[in-house]
């Protein structure tokens, strides 16, 4: 009988024991499950935070692109009326003459000052003309184009300019030269143009190289 009880208590303890052993066990896999899942969870929050700093990232130079195009991607520039003129500050072109600006308030008419008269043909309103010349902005002092940066002179009908270029420069003579300061109703208006900013006033020195009648367009 004795035997027959410690067989019993034996077993007992066995049975004990290997319960224990599975609730460890149980207890183990539970830990790595959760162990698991908060390294997933972790995974995942770092993915997604890299995504949006990425996004963030990308919106900000979007942001900056615009805002440097006042600058460059966005070309819209405030209105510079009533600005004044400063003196030129880019360096000439080789070759190119001085644009003595008016510096002070921007001209509200259109001003015409001959440099040098020339002793050609005149040249008439409705001409085609060659011409060299070089634009300054009045706000900026700026440099904005110029045909002696091109190597050489342009050619255009005057019907298809600037009002103040139509308006300035009939009446000269070929080889003269002249300074053309154009109030912005009378250049690119409100619209302005890129790299021209609404209601900006122009300075022109413009030298007529040859001048001849337009020919009519046939209808």
């Amino acid at each position: 009988m004795a035997r027959k009880g410690q067989r019993q208590q034996a077993v007992r303890r066995a049975r004990i024991a290997a319960a224990a052993a599975a609730a460890q066990q149980r207890q183990q896999r539970r830990r790595r499950q959760l162990v698991g899942g908060v390294m997933i969870g972790v995974l995942l929050l770092l993915i997604v935070g890299a995504v949006v700093t990425r996004g963030g990232g990308t919106s900000k130079t979007a942001a900056t692109a615009t805002t440097g195009s006042t600058g460059t991607t966005d070309t819209t520039l405030p209105s510079v009326a009533g600005l004044p003129c400063v003196a030129r500050v880019d360096p000439l072109p080789t070759g190119a003459p001085d644009v003595p600006v008016d510096v002070g308030p921007p001209p509200t008419q259109l001003i015409t000052r001959d440099l040098k008269v020339g002793t050609g043909a005149d040249v008439g309103p409705n001409d085609t003309v060659t011409a060299d010349y070089i634009g300054v902005a009045c706000s900026t002092g700026k440099i904005f184009d110029s045909s002696y940066s091109r190597g050489q002179p342009a050619q255009f009908p005057l019907a298809n300019v600037i009002p103040g270029w139509q308006q300035g420069i009939p009446g000269m003579k070929v080889g003269g030269q002249r300074l053309l300061g154009i109030p912005g109703n009378l250049a690119y208006g409100a619209a302005g143009r890129p790299g021209i900013a609404p209601d900006e006033a122009l300075w022109f020195v413009v030298t007529i190289e040859a001048t001849e009648p337009t020919p009519p367009t046939s209808s």
